[in-house]
């Protein structure tokens, strides 16, 4: 998750206020404000890498691909989050009564560090899975080519996929991300 922001406690409306002033980025739940920690070379890579595979997947599809200073919304009023990319679909819309707040990411994806990959895979992905319009989650391996896609079906349900080298990430929408192009020139670097 990050380390404590010098443990400070707020409301989520002082949260709100507070970080949009902050250098850097800040979590929060039910009152707990926590930093996150900067992300090593590969880690940036592969951030940016599924990204752009992202956007090139969901091009002429009413979707958008938000960078990972997006604020997102895992409940209103009690948890604010980060991710290292986020899709949005059938529109962007905010919180109510925010403008910088995202209330309806269709794609959120993790790229995992050993500092929050617990996080990532626990509470993290446990409120994911309460906001309504997530459909795909998935989580980027740093140590090996492996991205883990987490797809909610028809019944609400959650299916679970490993794919590796050569293989292809399908999300709910319908689009594709080739892996072995997120991870491209990825392992020439630090993992820090």
């Amino acid at each position: 998750m990050g380390d404590a922001a010098t443990t400070r406690r707020m409301s989520a409306a002082e949260y709100l206020e507070w970080e949009r002033e902050q250098g850097a980025k800040h979590e929060y739940h039910l009152g707990e404000v926590f930093a996150m920690a900067g992300g090593s070379p590969r880690h940036n890579v592969l951030s940016n890498a599924v990204g752009a595979e992202l956007r090139a997947a969901v091009r002429g599809k009413p979707c958008h691909v938000l960078s990972p200073d997006q604020r997102i919304s895992a409940k209103q009023g009690e948890r604010y989050v980060y991710a290292d990319s986020v899709v949005a679909c059938g529109g962007v819309r905010m919180e109510p009564g925010t403008s910088d707040v995202l209330a309806n990411p269709s794609v959120v994806v993790e790229v995992l560090s050993p500092s929050t990959e617990a996080y990532d895979r626990g509470e993290k992905w446990a409120a994911y899975q309460r906001i309504p319009s997530l459909t795909d989650y998935l989580l980027v391996s740093q140590i090996s080519v492996r991205v883990e896609h987490f797809r909610r079906e028809a019944d609400g349900s959650w299916r679970y996929r490993v794919i590796e080298a050569g293989g292809a990430i399908t999300l709910a929408n319908g689009a594709t991300l080739p892996v072995d192009a997120i991870y491209e020139g990825a392992f020439e670097l630090d993992a820090g």
